[in-house]
């Protein structure tokens, strides 16, 4: 192999390599709420259990492929930026154990809640991987 045909290969590898990192999930994967429905109205404490196609659910920490953890986003009027670790407050709440479900004490009336999938640092993917906005009421 001469200079020339070692270069370009290394610079296809490279091109590979970024190219690789740049998408960590899977262009279908999707995170979604199994509970409650959107447009439901419940009463507090509500029980919400999150569903995730297309990969696999691992604690914050876990450098896994097509893995990542539920952050549940509590009426958030924008969403956290995409290329840094998720807040932590009452509105982004994080279930780095791996958790696919909690209670939510919420006081009456509507509430936005949206699911966002973290990697080990809590970053979301790229793709992001996250749910439809759904609307609640609680009674």
């Amino acid at each position: 192999m001469n200079a020339l045909t070692r270069t370009l290969t290394g610079i296809t590898l490279a091109l590979g390599t970024t190219a690789a990192m740049a998408s960590d999930a899977p262009e279908d994967a999707s995170a979604y709420f199994i509970s409650p429905q959107d447009g439901e109205t419940v009463s507090s404490p509500v029980t919400v259990r999150f569903g995730l196609e297309g990969m696999g659910v691992a604690p914050s920490g876990v450098d896994r492929k097509n893995t990542g953890h539920h952050h549940l986003l509590v009426n958030v009027d924008e969403m956290p930026a995409m290329d840094e670790p998720i807040p932590s407050d009452d509105q982004h709440r994080h279930f780095g154990g791996g958790q696919t479900q909690t209670t939510l004490d919420l006081e009456p009336g509507e509430h936005e809640l949206t699911l966002l999938l973290g990697d080990e640092t809590h970053t979301p993917h790229e793709p992001p991987v996250k749910s439809e906005t759904i609307t609640i009421t609680v009674e």
